[in-house]
């Protein structure tokens, strides 16, 4: 095999394995876009389908983060 194949090979199996090994977003692209926040905004980690609760907030106020401030949240909660 040539050098260059060697490299192609080696550089398919690499993003390959990256794709296939790296998490799903579960965050809704449209729902991010629109607030102009990341998926652990709202979800417990990226990886993960359940909710914080600012996540738990958004979805029982219309997709709306106007009355789910996190330290309002968090204020109480505790």
């Amino acid at each position: 095999m040539s050098q260059w194949i060697r490299y192609a090979l080696s550089f398919a199996i690499v993003v390959g394995s990256l794709m296939l090994l790296s998490p799903a977003s579960l965050a809704k692209p449209d729902y991010m876009k629109k607030e102009h926040k990341g998926c652990t905004y709202c979800h417990n980690a990226p990886s993960k389908k359940d909710l914080n609760e600012t996540g738990k907030c958004y979805a029982q106020h219309g997709h709306s983060l106007d009355q789910c401030d996190p330290k309002r949240i968090a204020g109480a909660v505790e």
